[in-house]
């Protein structure tokens, strides 16, 4: 699909400043939107042609709609779909466990029945939190020893795991288990453990006797991936994406990258999440008067409701088998969709509260190197957590991209699962897939009153919509320290 650019949608009313130097990301023409920006800033680091690109536009300007419309064009590089196979990513299995299920069809199914997952649980000095909590068999893929010596986020993440394999009609020991990487995002890892660990030796007068020889290897950052190469036997390269709640875009992002700069031929990517078994993230939030709160835990998770307290901790892990395009079509693979975009960027302003400009920028950088325009989306499922600014600031940005987009539809998974902090992005990814082939969009439920600083246009509410047609799902996924992540997908057309 061509980018469909005109003159309107990337001039400023006030018309074009004349043509000036061109530093490392600044615009050549002051009045430019932030798409040129965007676009130019990620050509100008590939190719190292400034100067060339402030004269071409400049002179496109001049020309009118269709030579800036071609100029665009070549600043971005040719559409997705003409790259040549082996340097388009598509997605061919998915493993996941969810506080909805843990399969495709389970979570969908839960999903468009407006089916909530979070319930209550009893943790550390905190007494009864709503929680999202998954169920899946810890036994399937692993034995009792080796979970007795891993960890929580390593059994969730050896489980996904196995499922994607499976699910992509892949055989690990018929392969080049060398030539297979695992790329694991995570939010934190340790604090269970260590958690534990401390309240263990209390009971024996803090004798560190007793502390557990197996407390490293539990607690390194690499955990979680480290437990999926050992349990399958993969020997290729493995670590986990320390990116907050970010991090499962960053791990399907840096599967696909690794794939396009040949370091592997297979890629494990995404995120898992342990985070319900730490009692210092729930007293965390609840310090900072965002964790959840309700009467019926399946309606503590409100993003955009003018009710909304604050965040619904859920554990939960999905990972994605990623290919070449070459590759999977050589093995005659079934592809789920094809990855065509994705940016990731910072806010460099607060610890926890989001900047809408920087959002809307990883947006803009994301759709730039799509080849596409906002138009072009049909689903945007949001990154909304239930806090009360978190949840504005992200709407603004929306707001900022997609107002005046009929066809573009907005929802929030979160509302269904809790936020699964470093599972979350690639699990409400999974979420939306199915629309693809159903033309469901999902809705955004647990939405009584809509605060109107949170509205946005075709926002899904309460019940799930059917659309003509889904081809594109752009999903958003933010994190604290301002980590922003995006990626977008596609229906696979050949």
């Amino acid at each position: 699909m061509e980018p469909r650019i005109g003159l309107s949608q990337i001039i400023e009313p006030s018309g074009v400043l004349p043509d000036g130097d061109v530093g490392c990301g600044t615009c050549p023409s002051k009045s430019l939107r932030r798409f040129v920006l965007c676009t130019t800033f990620c050509k100008l680091h590939a190719l190292d042609r400034a100067r060339s690109v402030a004269r071409r536009l400049c002179q496109a300007v001049q020309s009118g709609a269709d030579g800036l419309e071609s100029t665009i064009t070549w600043m971005t590089g040719c559409s997705v779909a003409k790259r040549p196979d082996n340097e388009r990513i598509v997605i061919t299995g998915v493993g996941l466990t969810s506080p909805l299920g843990d399969t495709p069809s389970e979570f969908r199914r839960n999903l468009l029945n407006g089916t909530p997952g979070i319930t209550s649980i009893e943790t550390r000095f905190m007494g009864e939190v709503p929680a999202g909590v998954c169920r899946f068999d810890e036994r399937k893929h692993q034995s009792g020893k080796d979970r007795r010596r891993g960890t929580r986020a390593g059994s969730i993440a050896i489980f996904c795991a196995c499922e994607a394999f499976a699910d992509a009609g892949i055989n690990v020991e018929q392969v080049d288990r060398s030539r297979i990487g695992v790329y694991v995002g995570v939010t934190e890892h340790g604090t269970v453990e260590t958690e534990n660990e401390i309240a263990a030796i209390r009971e024996f007068d803090y004798d560190t006797k007793c502390w557990s020889h197996h407390h490293n290897p539990r607690t390194v950052a690499n955990n979680p991936a480290g437990e999926v190469t050992i349990n399958l036997g993969i020997t290729g390269p493995h670590y986990t994406l320390g990116a907050a709640c970010a991090a499962g875009n960053a791990g399907l992002i840096q599967a696909a990258q690794m794939l396009q700069l040949g370091e592997v031929d297979i890629a494990l990517g995404g995120g898992v999440s342990e985070s319900i078994h730490s009692f210092g993230i729930f007293a965390s939030f609840a310090s900072e008067n965002a964790l959840a709160h309700h009467e019926d835990p399946a309606k503590a998770s409100r993003p955009f409701d003018t009710g909304r307290c604050g965040i619904v901790v859920s554990e939960g892990g999905c990972l994605y088998v990623l290919e070449r395009l070459s590759d999977a079509r050589a093995r005659g693979a079934r592809i789920l969709c094809e990855v065509i975009g994705h940016a990731m960027n910072s806010d460099a302003a607060d610890p926890v509260v989001p900047l809408p400009e920087r959002l809307a920028q990883c947006m803009e950088l994301a759709l730039a190197r799509a080849s596409i325009g906002p138009g072009d989306v049909d689903i945007v499922n949001t990154h909304a957590t239930g806090t009360v600014l978190g949840d504005i600031q992200e709407a603004q940005a929306v707001r900022q991209l997609f107002s005046d987009q009929p066809g573009v539809w907005v929802n929030n998974t979160k509302s269904f699962i809790g936020h699964a902090m470093g599972a979350a992005g690639a699990l409400e990814l999974v979420g939306n897939l199915a629309a693809l082939e159903d033309g469901y969009v999902h809705a955004t439920i647990n939405v009584d009153e809509l605060d109107p600083r949170c509205a946005m246009d075709n926002l899904v509410l309460n019940e799930p919509r059917k659309v003509a047609r889904v081809d594109t799902i752009l999903n958003n996924s933010f994190g604290m320290l301002g980590i922003n992540s995006v990626l977008i997908v596609r229906r696979f057309t050949g």
